[in-house]
């Protein structure tokens, strides 16, 4: 760490004001803490001070968004070669699936981030972490046909619309990752759904080249319900995630390993967590109860498997910026979320999912919710003081 800090003190010269590049200021402060703890404090105005900052933050999420990458790339992989029935080994699977969503993850970071230098040197302030996370589960919420230069497309228009327009990290009112991901599905639909976007229909020859394959097509299990079609998976294929889906939602086990490093660092609140699967669970039932379709008729166990559930309350769900923050209202919010996402699924055919446009929409009320509960809170006090 000496070496690395004495190399950024026999820079830092440059990049001053009257540095010969002084225009990348904003990206040397970022990558200085990003390597580095800051060595500045605050000088005043803090009352309470905390070890968990926001870069110590994005950090537990990073990590605990890796065993869902690392079970993706070999999903992919493992997807491929089934379809085109061919056997392969572990590493042949994994590597498929590595060099197929590598470049979507390099192309949602140089475009998020490359916004938000540009933004952050515009304005002289400094370079945020917050798409540090969003970076890396973009590339995990699409599916693996997804064009690159769609995804850059959409990532862009959520940084910019949907993060700096609202005054950056900590500001924005609605999920990056999920905003990407929404324009997606309205603006490319044929490239978000259908039977066709989930296999990797080509592969790479080390002596032929890229090899084309047709027809490879793979239905998801909600896809398949939605159809009135049985469900070819089973209930431990959702669990181990060795299905048709995007990229980084299939596996409850990883998200599993995820959702405990993110509780473990008290990262993620465990009521908001829980609330999302509780309110999905109780209405999954009711519908198991009166619903008079295939994916009402799913059973509600699996309904909390399938999909994007476990991401969505895992990953996005817990989202501190855009989710409640009173106590009270956290178990409202997860509550509603897992609601609507199993309503939307029921009652809506023609896009079987329901998790993106449940938090989306919570996302927006998720202020009225915490209002509600404050002021709750403020009439019970004046009560208890009349008295």
């Amino acid at each position: 760490m000496s070496a690395i800090k004495k190399y950024f003190d026999k820079i830092r010269p440059n990049f001053e004001p009257e540095g010969k590049l002084h225009a990348f200021r904003s990206f040397f402060e970022g990558m200085e803490t990003f390597m580095l703890v800051p060595n500045t404090t605050s000088k005043s105005g803090v009352s309470v001070h905390d070890a968990i900052d926001s870069k110590r933050i994005m950090s537990f999420v990073v990590i605990a968004l890796i065993p869902a990458l690392l079970f993706g790339m070999y999903n992919v992989g493992y997807q491929h070669y089934l379809a085109i029935h061919e056997e392969a080994g572990f590493w042949a699977m994994f590597g498929y699936g590595l060099i197929a969503v590598l470049p979507k993850i390099i192309v949602s970071y140089a475009v998020g981030l490359g916004i938000e230098f540009t933004v952050a040197q515009w304005k002289h302030e400094e370079i945020q972490e917050g798409f540090l996370v969003s970076g890396m589960i973009i590339p995990l919420i699409v599916p693996i046909n997804c064009p690159l230069w769609i995804l850059a497309i959409a990532t862009a228009f959520a940084v910019i619309f949907a993060k700096e327009i609202f005054g950056g990290t900590g500001m924005n009112i609605f999920n990056v990752a999920l905003v990407t991901r929404a324009f997606l599905f309205f603006s490319y639909p044929s490239m978000m759904s259908g039977d066709k976007v989930w296999v990797n229909g080509e592969y790479l020859d080390c002596i032929n080249g890229v090899i084309s394959v047709d027809a490879v097509t793979a239905a998801t299990p909600l896809g398949e319900a939605a159809a009135n079609t049985p469900i070819s998976a089973s209930f431990m294929d959702s669990i181990t995630g060795l299905i048709p889906g995007c990229i980084g939602e299939t596996s409850v086990i990883a998200i599993a390993i995820g959702a405990i490093i993110l509780l473990w660092s008290g990262v993620a609140s465990w009521k908001t967590m829980f609330s999302v699967f509780l309110g999905g669970a109780l209405v999954a039932m009711l519908f198991n109860a009166a619903g008079n379709n295939a994916v009402a008729q799913i059973p509600w166990y699996e309904h909390l498997t399938l999909g994007g559930f476990c991401f969505g309350a895992v990953f996005m769900a817990t989202d501190p910026v855009t989710s409640a923050r009173t106590e009270c209202g956290k178990w409202v919010y997860g509550l509603l979320i897992g609601a609507m996402a199993i309503t939307i699924r029921v009652m809506n055919p023609g896009y079987p999912e329901g998790m993106m446009l449940a938090i989306l929409l919570m996302n927006a009320f998720a202020p009225l919710i915490d209002y509600c509960v404050v002021q709750s809170n403020i009439n019970k006090r004046l009560k208890r003081a009349a008295k």
